[in-house]
């Protein structure tokens, strides 16, 4: 990787994106200076991988990881935010390739992670919108949500988005290494382990356009597995929310991680404090 100053990551997994891959990058690099790109392939078969390779090579801001073989969304982001966060990158954002994400809106994103761990773009809050979606998907999407919110109890309208930003503490303290899901059932997961360890959500209003080019990734198979491990999650959670012990667990979440963060500034304000000290010329009476 080439060096640079920029602290934020877009990730980007690609199978079979070769018409969108170009563009995209270049629209997140055109609404936002200060972002790097990472491109996470998974062999493509139509070429994606050597063309984003052949853009790399012509600009600082765009890198590619290449994977041996198709494993899905969850693989590919797992490799992504280790990548990001070995090379020392403090916020790291879920981008689709297909151009459904719109990069013009990725810094209402970044702006609202300066007041938490997680933001989500969402489709289904005031302002947020889809554009060029038939009324059975718009009811699909919108239904996911609803059961997951409620097998789950998660406080949010867009559970399965996947226009996200997360903070590098954010992923150590979710511990996504160990999230396994694959699919769009993996955005559910981090979601709930987010929100499990007390971390900071927000929601910002986006626009979801359907795909011009390519096919859709989403497949039946990922509906139902989507579907299966919403409903397993929620089974071993009822008797803890019922007895309202879940809400508990949440707090307490919500509280240390708080104490770590204080405990971490305090750290921080006497070790300037200390050098402040050190650095100080003699005075002479």
């Amino acid at each position: 990787m080439n060096q640079t100053t920029n602290r934020t990551l877009v990730i980007i997994p690609t199978y079979n994106e070769r018409e969108n891959i170009a563009e995209i990058t270049a629209r997140v690099l055109r609404s936002a200076p200060g972002v790097d790109v990472l491109v996470v392939d998974d062999n493509s078969p139509d070429g994606t991988g050597a063309l984003a390779s052949a853009l790399a090579s012509g600009h600082d801001r765009i890198n590619v990881l290449h994977r041996a073989g198709k494993e899905g969304l969850g693989a590919a982001y797992r490799a992504g935010f280790s990548w990001g966060l070995e090379r020392g990158y403090e916020r790291l954002v879920e981008m689709d390739a297909d151009g459904s994400h719109q990069p013009e809106q990725l810094e209402r994103l970044l702006a609202a992670l300066n007041k938490a761990d997680l933001v989500l773009g969402s489709r289904w809050v005031h302002g947020g919108s889809v554009v060029n979606w038939p009324l059975r998907r718009k009811l699909l999407s919108q239904g996911g949500s609803l059961y997951a919110r409620m097998a789950l109890g998660l406080p949010v309208r867009d559970i399965t988005g996947g226009f996200r930003a997360f903070t590098a503490d954010a992923l150590r303290e979710i511990g996504y290494r160990d999230v396994l899901s694959q699919g769009y059932c993996f955005q559910i997961d981090m979601l709930r382990k987010a929100y499990n360890s007390g971390l900071r959500i927000s929601e910002v209003p986006v626009t979801f356009v359907e795909r011009v080019h390519g096919e859709s990734k989403m497949s039946s198979g990922i509906v139902k597995e989507a579907i299966l491990r919403v409903t397993l999650w929620g089974l071993r959670s009822l008797p803890a929310r019922l007895r309202g012990d879940h809400r508990v667990a949440v707090a307490a979440a919500s509280a240390a991680r708080l104490a770590r963060e204080q405990a971490d500034l305090r750290f921080d304000d006497q070790r300037l404090l200390r050098g402040s000290f050190d650095g100080e010329p003699n005075r002479v009476a």
